[in-house]
């Protein structure tokens, strides 16, 4: 993180086979080891078996997922005259899409399933309907900022 310029963004490019932007970055946060036609597989695989299940367009289950999973707020800890405060600040839209994929995928990762597409599939569907890992973790970081609301006259 630069001090003096602004970071330039280059622009997402849409993933080949939905035409979405939030798919492609959910690829490259899936991908170990620069393996991308795996990690493609996998998540096409995951909204295949959605579309089995559900009957209804992937792409909308995981738009869906996404927002349900996705924290308005967070804390941030902050010094203060020698002690840490954990402060609660807003969530900016790129970091709490960035936090929301991140819970995805290692609560999908951890779950136990066959394979990795059934485990994000499942952890997909679960999160569309506003339960499972993802939605807890995202409940539980809800709920740290809320009992840490006095410290917010240090928010800067």
């Amino acid at each position: 993180m630069p001090r003096r310029k602004r970071v330039v963004r280059r622009p997402d490019v849409p993933d080949a086979k939905y035409k979405s932007r939030n798919v492609a970055r959910f690829v490259n946060k899936m991908m170990i080891d620069g393996k991308r036609s795996l990690a493609e597989r996998i998540i096409y695989d995951a909204f295949d078996a959605i579309e089995a299940k559900q009957k209804r367009p992937p792409i909308e289950v995981f738009e869906q997922a996404l927002r349900n999973a996705t924290p308005s707020i967070e804390v941030k800890p902050r010094r203060v005259g020698g002690s840490t405060y954990q402060v609660p600040i807003d969530v900016r839209k790129d970091r709490g899409n960035a936090l929301a994929m991140r819970w995805l995928i290692k609560s999908s990762r951890s779950r136990n399933g066959r394979s990795m597409s059934e485990k994000l599939a499942n952890e997909l569907m679960d999160a569309a309907a506003g339960q499972g890992a993802t939605i807890k973790k995202r409940e539980e970081t809800h709920k740290m900022a809320e009992s840490n609301k006095a410290f917010a006259h240090y928010r800067w």
